[in-house]
């Protein structure tokens, strides 16, 4: 008990230390002041009128130097609203639909080279993965592959992610009342389906938006690619004054689905599901009122140029020649490695004096005493961050920075629950959590949330958002029919899970 009040004395002193400063040489001032006499203010004012130049040049300089501060500082970014996608109800899948999902792929795949399909060790471990995801049964699948025979068409694919696109986008636009027409830049990430035209000229036609618009289409950059493009979209509202910047995030899963024998390909079959996010950001003094947030940071970290940390997350032809995503044995290490990076990037930029004092010790310290120091001090970022989305990439990544960063079961309850309830849907999962979190009813104002997303590459990207009120869920969430039911006990169903897996082995 006495370690805990002295460390929160500690704190406390370090964090309010200017403050603390400030009182007695306030009083000091304040006593001196009050021993000034006529005198001392006549000698003041003859001083000044004797050396008007000086006194006129020095002014000048103030303004001037306030002036350019102004005009040149970017503008804030605000997140006027955000919209996540919901899938149609007959689009659902349980646990045991997606399994026969994998059959009738395989089985389709299998007839066409007339061989069995029914593997069952390739089964049993695909029946595996999936019973321990975290992922519970509604969670949404395409159209094309609840289809019998299930249809992998490009047809396929693009009627799937023009369904997300448009389907969060008119959601978007119906609660900000905001022509499409005003909005002045775009940007659309999707990894896996990048058609020609491509999606954002697709969003241009469906939408009608202006001919000078500033469209951007990023492929190929992963689950983090989500900040990825509220990065790229905030560097280009700093350049462009007074307009609207919307970012929509999603995945394509009928052409992500792997329907060969490796097994570290299989993994993802049993993690991704349909999703999708927009959003909308200004630069508009006058959106500050009815904005929910304002962007306070981004921080974006790459270690691609080691040869591990590129290969972990690729997509590659299997041995009989089918694509699918290969997850390498590194990829926790990467993880790990890059997301440190990251905080060690960030947390300068956000964590209280106190934190920041304990990490440069340590590190100082490590550093002169290699052998008795083995690990970097981790700060706490619960004294600078209130809400935390990291990435539902899987329970394992969950679980990782979990650990990693010290958080509390309620601080990744966002993560979990939106694992549970739509599965891995890529670079937009964060927005699912963030819209959890405002169902819940605890977002308050002045609130931060940081968002951590994880990516191939490899990436760790974050986003820091401050809530500029109150903010309570939009029309039309994806928690507003289901967020009474959660948190849901996601260990005792991972018991039953279990149990089913040997049941079936029986």
């Amino acid at each position: 008990m006495t370690s805990v009040n002295v460390k929160l004395l500690y704190r406390y002193v370090l964090t309010n230390f200017f403050n603390l400063c400030l009182f007695p040489l306030t009083a000091f001032l304040a006593g001196k002041a009050s021993r000034l006499t006529i005198n001392d203010l006549h000698n003041f004012l003859s001083y000044l009128q004797h050396n008007l130049v000086t006194v006129t040049l020095l002014f000048a300089f103030t303004v001037f130097g306030l002036v350019l501060y102004i005009v040149t500082r970017p503008n804030p970014v605000y997140l006027v609203d955000y919209s996540c996608y919901l899938p149609p109800p007959h689009l659902k899948v349980s646990v045991s639909k997606v399994m026969d999902i994998f059959y009738q792929i395989r089985k389709a795949d299998t007839s066409s080279r007339n061989v069995a399909c029914d593997d069952p060790s390739s089964l049993d471990f695909l029946r595996k993965i999936q019973e321990r995801s975290g992922l519970g049964d509604e969670t949404y699948s395409p159209e094309g592959l609840i289809h019998v025979p299930p249809r992998k068409t490009f047809a396929a694919s693009r009627e799937e992610t023009e369904k997300v696109i448009i389907g969060a986008l008119e959601n978007l636009f119906e609660n900000t009342k905001v022509n499409p027409r005003e909005i002045g830049i775009l940007v659309v990430n999707s990894s896996m389906f990048n058609p020609t035209p491509s999606l954002s000229a697709m969003v241009v036609n469906t939408f009608k938006l202006r001919s000078n618009i500033k469209s951007f289409n990023l492929g190929g950059m992963g689950c983090s690619a989500g900040v990825i493009a509220i990065d790229l979209a905030k560097d280009l509202l700093h350049v462009h004054k007074n307009t609207y910047a919307l970012v929509v995030s999603t995945e394509n899963i009928t052409q992500g689905i792997y329907a060969g024998e490796n097994r570290s390909m299989m993994v993802s079959n049993c993690l991704f599901r349909v999703g999708g996010a927009a959003i909308l950001l200004s630069n508009k003094s006058g959106d500050r009122r009815r904005s929910k947030y304002k962007l306070v940071h981004t921080v974006r970290t790459h270690t691609g140029a080691d040869d591990k940390s590129f290969r972990c997350v690729q997509q590659e032809d299997d041995e009989s020649g089918k694509i699918g995503v290969c997850l390498s044995k590194d990829i926790t290490n990467v993880a790990g490695t890059t997301l440190t990076k990251n905080i060690a990037t960030l947390g300068p930029l956000i964590l209280p004096l106190s934190e920041k004092f304990l990490f440069f010790a340590t590190f100082v310290a490590k550093k002169l005493l290699k052998d008795k120091i083995k690990h970097y001090y981790v700060p706490d970022f619960k004294l600078a961050v209130d809400h935390f989305c990291i990435h539902a990439g899987g329970r394992a990544v969950i679980d990782e920075l979990e650990k990693n960063l010290g958080l509390s079961p309620i601080e990744v309850e966002a993560s979990r629950s939106t694992l549970h309830r739509f599965g891995n849907t890529s670079s937009s999962s964060i927005w699912y959590e963030l819209a959890y979190i405002e169902a819940k009813g605890r977002m308050k104002k002045g609130n931060k949330a940081w968002q951590i997303a994880l990516g191939s590459g490899f990436k760790c990207n974050s986003a820091v958002w401050v809530a500029l009120r109150n903010v309570k869920a939009s029309a039309n969430s994806p928690w507003q029919h289901c967020i009474d039911r959660y948190p849901v006990k996601i260990d005792s169903d991972l018991s039953k899970s279990k149990t089913h897996v040997q049941n079936g082995r029986s």
